[in-house]
């Protein structure tokens, strides 16, 4: 049975709410308490007690992650959740590398470059023969390595972190169908950021299966890839609309929300077009509560950096890992929780 925050509140006296804050480390909580939590966590194995080699040599293990640079602000977030969270593990050295985005060659020579003193790796990667090839020799000189927000198969990876994008694709199209109706035909279109991520391809995937299965009356006109780049988002969404007069809904597979809702203002026809898209950062909370945005579909990058550093160290140590993946929410302006 895996343990839960309950569980650790009540081993370490304390409420679930200060369990919570400490382990997705927010403010508000005693130096003495945030110890006890932690070590209470551990002994429950939700987190990795700190008793493998490398902790009894008293050296810290050396974690390093690969995110893409650019204008995703979800993808910033979860930068500075990796970066938090390392700074409440004195035993590991977490060092976050932004890289160039959507460039298999880059991303695989970034991972060729890693040397010696790197214990575990965490990637989002492009599912591509280079950056196959360099998880495997990764794999080779015994580097862990966890898969984030969109996996890679056939690769020798501890593990992947992320939430299941068919089901959260699949998920999108049921929210987009049931605000259309399907009384009348009805014309949607998609945007991406580039399907050579596994994570959009699956999204596609599983939006275009329940869309054909259930929503026989919307038609899928386009599908744009826009590199989570707002300012192409708006360009192509500006094409997109003065194209299609008719067009009734959007769904963003990943960023690019801001210059999709940019375009839409622009065009005056922000209430009239529903638009689902992903990650609840700042940008999209104001898009929801001024309708520009009707749904959004939510991964917690507090729990997917917490994840990926407990799953890295665990397998470097040789214990087992509990892993608690982050959960698909969706988020209406009705119930936007605190960020």
């Amino acid at each position: 049975m895996r343990s839960t925050l309950v569980d650790i509140a009540r081993s370490a006296g304390v409420s679930s709410a200060t369990v919570d804050r400490v382990l997705n480390n927010r403010p508000g909580v005693r130096e003495r308490t945030r110890e006890v939590v932690l070590e209470a966590a551990q002994k429950l194995g939700y987190l990795p007690e700190r008793t493998g080699a490398a902790g009894r040599s008293g050296a810290a293990l050396r974690l390093n992650f690969l995110l893409p640079s650019g204008t995703n602000t979800f993808i910033r977030e979860l930068h500075q959740r990796l970066e938090e969270h390392g700074r409440l593990r004195p035993d590991l050295e977490v060092h976050v590398e932004l890289i160039e985005g959507f460039n298999p060659v880059s991303l695989a020579t970034s991972l060729q470059r890693l040397d010696e003193g790197t214990a575990g790796v965490g990637v989002i990667a492009l599912d591509h023969p280079t950056v196959r090839e360099a998880i495997r020799g990764l794999a080779a000189r015994n580097i862990k390595v966890v898969t984030l927000a969109s996996d890679i198969l056939h690769v020798p990876r501890v593990a992947y972190v992320g939430i299941d994008n068919r089901a959260a694709g699949r998920l999108a199209g049921y929210i987009l169908g049931r605000f259309l109706g399907n009384q009348m035909p009805r014309k949607i279109a998609l945007f991406a950021g580039s399907l050579s991520y596994r994570g959009h391809e699956e999204r596609e995937m599983g939006f275009r299966h329940i869309v054909t299965d259930e929503f026989s009356n919307l038609e899928i006109v386009e599908l744009r890839e826009v590199l989570d780049d707002h300012e192409k988002a708006f360009t192509e969404a500006t094409n997109l609309l003065n194209r299609y007069t008719d067009l009734a809904g959007i769904y963003n597979i990943g960023a690019g929300n801001r210059g999709i809702s940019r375009a839409l203002r622009k065009s005056g026809r922000a209430s009239d077009i529903v638009f689902v898209g992903h990650e609840l950062t700042g940008d999209n909370k104001a898009f929801l509560l001024d309708g520009t945005m009707d749904a959004i579909i939510d991964q917690n990058p507090r729990v997917e950096a917490r994840e990926a550093i407990n799953i890295l160290s665990s397998s470097i140590w040789g214990q087992p890992i509990h892993s608690h993946p982050p959960r698909l929410e969706v988020v209406f302006r009705e119930n936007i929780p605190e960020l």
